[in-house]
């Protein structure tokens, strides 16, 4: 896993969705044909996840395609876009952290020998956001490598304090996400080896840093695999989720009735404990990818 590049990760992402003729018409409807508005109801704050269309669509054609559906974001998307982002009244709900090399998620902040170089991308993601007043910065424990569970909670707990107070200057929100290590089919499905594969895991590491400004990724799809009972954590956590993201379970793909996961019910749960953050749709298209977005958003509109 440590020697994927982001390049072969978005080719292998990008291998599961349809031909290069839906790929042309799909592109041509994101760009020029406007679609209808599907999130309406206001109650989710709907986002797009920009990886996983960006065979689809570039950068300036799925940002005002968004807009259109109704979404008031698209996000892990290059600072590069935050100038259009802005443009087009939407935010980056959330921000990836570059990493020289490798995925973001293999290095991370639960071993010491990374830390100067994952603080000092979360720093430089933390300013990019800052100067277009977004809010999110996404942050990884990291590969366990040779790491017990136990040394790798006190690694993120003692590099986490070294860049929170920073983000708390700058009033953004780290977000750390749980990750699923059951999945191996796909670099971006599961991740075997991620450090922090369970939601308590990861809120316990949330805990005994003591920040407002160290929150919690809850991606409903990686917790369904490993922890399931999602609605109750919804309840049980719900101080400390910043962003959530969606996908079907299996196959990380579209919202539909071929996966498990209730997701109107999802998001009910979401709007009763007085969630204010967003949701981004982070499924691996495996169809026709507007009508896929269409579906998920519709699914997440309660």
């Amino acid at each position: 896993m440590g020697s994927l590049s982001r390049r072969q990760l978005m080719q292998s992402a990008g291998a599961a969705v349809a031909g290069s003729a839906l790929l042309a018409s799909n592109t041509q409807a994101g760009r020029k044909q406007p679609v209808k508005k599907v999130a309406r109801k206001g109650n989710i704050n709907q986002s797009i996840v920009n990886w996983c269309f960006s065979s689809y669509w570039k950068p300036e054609e799925l940002i005002p395609l968004a807009s259109q559906l109704g979404c008031k974001s698209v996000e892990l998307i290059s600072p590069k876009a935050f100038p259009l982002l802005k443009e087009q009244g939407l935010e980056c709900a959330i921000a990836s952290v570059s990493i020289e090399g490798v995925p973001p998620f293999v290095k991370g902040f639960n071993n010491p020998n990374y830390h100067e170089e994952v603080i000092a991308a979360t720093r430089k993601s933390i300013d990019s956001c800052a100067e277009f007043g977004f809010k999110r910065v996404i942050a990884f424990t990291g590969m366990a490598e040779e790491l017990s569970a136990e040394e790798g909670a006190a690694n993120c707990v003692e590099g986490f304090k070294k860049i929170v107070g920073y983000a708390e200057e700058k009033g953004v929100v780290i977000c750390l996400e749980m990750l699923n290590t059951r999945d191996d089919t796909h670099p971006m499905k599961g991740h075997p080896g991620y450090q922090g594969d369970h939601t308590e895991y990861c809120v316990d590491i949330i805990n005994r840093v003591g920040s407002a400004n160290l929150k919690l990724l809850f991606d409903i799809y990686h917790v369904q695999i490993m922890d399931g009972d999602v609605i109750r954590r919804i309840h049980q956590h719900k101080d400390v989720i910043a962003h959530v993201h969606t996908a079907g379970n299996p196959g990380r793909a579209e919202l539909n009735d071929a996966q498990e996961i209730n997701y109107p019910a999802c998001m009910q749960a979401l709007v009763d404990v007085g969630y204010e953050g967003f949701v981004g749709q982070e499924f691996i298209p495996t169809g026709d990818p507007l009508a896929g977005l269409q579906e998920a958003i519709a699914a997440c509109d309660v």
